[in-house]
């Protein structure tokens, strides 16, 4: 039955104690967040992005999710719009096999992707970082040993990135908190250079415009000064047409038809005219010769 034979028991032996919580395997945890998409937690397919806070994701996933506007859990709240990942370029390990995604141990496996720079596996052991500018990936320590200065060019495709631009992958608790600062800073920066693009632009259509309201006098004056030329072209052509020894010439090239239009014209004036023609009128000399009426009342004044 025990207590026998000087055997002395321990108090946690006796008395049950608090059962402690079960403590999660790090190594399990840190390989499933850089394999598996942060999203739909599945294993990540290429094209890979990654979100503000450094998370990993399977951009088919994120583009599906926005597409369908279901609501994004917890921890990728902040994903509104494909503006808000960032599409990595990730260098592929050589010595990655099928193999690696299932057999051996996880200390053993081999990551997917390596630094281009050092060549370290990504696999959570080293810190690795993203430009958000470009996208490229590179170890946290290659990219201090190239580093010279707080804003300088990507080692890989030498695009440059300030410091707001260095993602850390998957960090802490106190990285998270870094990148929500530098999300913000990044935010501001995009805001100001709009705000400066918008103000130039309307600066440079305020110049054209004043531009164009100092051409517009000139060109009125010089379209003023032509009708003065052509006013004194059109009155000395007056002048010469009013001039006496022109006069009997411009008489002599009328119409003779428009004459017979005018109220004092009289056939019997008529040197083409016939007599014959002119006896049909009154204005005829036998018309007035004659002492009585005709029996065809044509003339009123003479009946």
């Amino acid at each position: 039955m025990g207590c026998d034979g000087g055997t002395i028991p321990k108090r946690d032996e006796l008395v049950r104690v608090k059962q402690k919580p079960e403590q999660k395997d790090k190594d399990a945890e840190r390989e499933f967040r850089w394999l598996h998409c942060a999203l739909t937690q599945q294993r990540l397919e290429e094209p890979i992005a990654m979100c503000s806070m450094g998370r990993l994701y399977s951009k088919q996933s994120v583009i599906e999710r926005l597409l369908e506007k279901e609501k994004m859990p917890e921890g990728s709240a902040h994903i509104r719009s494909l503006k808000d990942i960032k599409t990595l370029q990730l260098t592929p390990n050589p010595a990655f096999t099928d193999e690696d995604k299932t057999e051996g141990l996880l200390d053993t496996r081999h990551a997917p992707y390596i630094c281009k720079l050092i060549g370290l596996e990504m696999s959570g052991k080293f810190r690795f970082v993203a430009l958000w500018t470009c996208g490229c990936v590179m170890s946290e320590r290659a990219l201090k040993q190239i580093k010279g200065s707080m804003a300088s060019s990507c080692p890989l495709c030498q695009v440059p990135y300030s410091v707001e631009d260095v993602i850390v992958l998957n960090g802490n608790d106190e990285d998270l908190e870094l990148m929500k600062v530098k999300s913000e800073m990044r935010e501001a920066k995009r805001k100001s250079a709009k705000k400066e693009k918008k103000n130039s632009k309307k600066t440079e259509t305020e110049t054209s415009v004043k531009t164009e309201a100092k051409e517009e006098p000139a060109s009125t004056s010089k379209g003023v000064e032509k009708p003065t030329t052509t006013s004194s072209s059109t009155s000395h052509k007056l002048k010469i047409v009013a001039n006496p020894k022109r006069l009997g010439a411009v008489n002599a090239m009328q119409d003779p038809e428009l004459k017979r239009l005018k109220t004092d014209f009289s056939v019997a004036k008529d040197p083409k005219a016939t007599d014959v023609y002119k006896s049909l009128f009154t204005s005829h000399k036998t018309d007035k010769e004659q002492e009585r009426a005709h029996w065809i009342t044509y003339n009123p004044f003479y009946n």
